[in-house]
């Protein structure tokens, strides 16, 4: 496909938030999308693509098992965030440590979301760098690598709480809070862990109660769905930080925000992608 705007981010867009499709590299004559061999659906690629403003192909191939992370280690640099007062250097054990940075995050990402390399998690830290934290209850939902509850952790927050469907997020999350030497209650789970905070309660897990603080750097779908869950569970004044989505999905998700009591306080965006700051009202 043409590599000009906005062919490219309307692909990744469709992939992305409509579809199952977690990363994407740009090549010379299109795009490379990948996904778990157990979500890839040729049907519903080939019905996707059917409507789009230009035509399009694909061509569909298993990858080789072998350690991605390795190769993936062979270009991966450390990432400075800057934000509103100072600055968070993200870097991977193999990295120097970078004294001059106000914080230090040590990642092992392995084929976890979350490196600070993505605009989305580049702002979500930024936030969580900028705001007051100290002595909040946080949830990191869909924390991936667990890069910003561990922030949230050293900004003093008084209990963090990370939820990540997969099982190998949640294996790394444990990783990088031990590396960091934060405490942070990790689960195994969706959205659903939120339903009936009482209910957790009943049953010995005092975690999921109301929170302060939360923190959801997914894709629109999931936000736009689970919403509701996130704000059934946060206190009121409290802060629900969201990215994962591109500026032209802002209106849809403020709209659903409105219905549920949330509204905008202020916003970041990068490099087409945003991220929201909204209040509970």
């Amino acid at each position: 496909m043409p590599q000009t705007e906005p062919f490219r981010d309307l692909l990744v867009d469709l992939l992305g938030n409509e579809g199952p499709y977690e990363s994407f590299v740009d090549i010379t004559d299109g795009l490379k999308a990948y996904v778990p061999l157990a979500d890839y659906d040729a049907t519903w690629l080939q019905n996707a693509i059917r409507d789009f403003p230009i035509l399009l192909s694909f061509k569909a191939e298993e990858m080789e098992d072998k350690d991605w992370n390795a190769e993936w280690e062979k270009g991966h640099q450390p990432v400075l965030v800057h934000y509103d007062g100072g600055s968070v250097f993200v870097r991977a054990p193999f990295h120097p440590c970078r004294p001059d940075a106000d914080y230090e995050i040590i990642i092992e990402p392995k084929m976890s979301f979350g490196t600070a390399h993505h605009p989305t998690t580049y702002m979500m830290l930024s936030y969580v760098a900028e705001i007051p934290v100290q002595g909040c209850r946080v949830l990191d939902m869909g924390c991936g690598t667990a890069i910003l509850a561990i922030l949230a952790a050293r900004r003093g927050a008084a209990q963090v709480v990370g939820i990540d469907i997969d099982e190998w997020a949640f294996r790394n999350a444990k990783e990088n809070a031990s590396t960091n030497n934060v405490a942070i209650d990790l689960h195994l789970g969706d959205a659903t862990l939120l339903a009936n905070a009482a209910a957790a309660s009943q049953h010995g897990d005092a975690n999921m109660g109301a929170f302060d603080i939360i923190l959801a750097n997914i894709n629109r779908n999931i936000l736009l769905a689970d919403m509701h869950r996130y704000a059934s569970v946060l206190n009121a004044g409290g802060s629900l930080i969201i990215s994962g989505f591109y500026q032209a999905d802002e209106a849809s998700l403020l709209q659903k925000a409105a219905t549920l009591g949330l509204s905008l306080l202020d916003s970041k965006c990068r490099d087409g992608w945003s991220a929201l700051r909204l209040i509970k009202n």
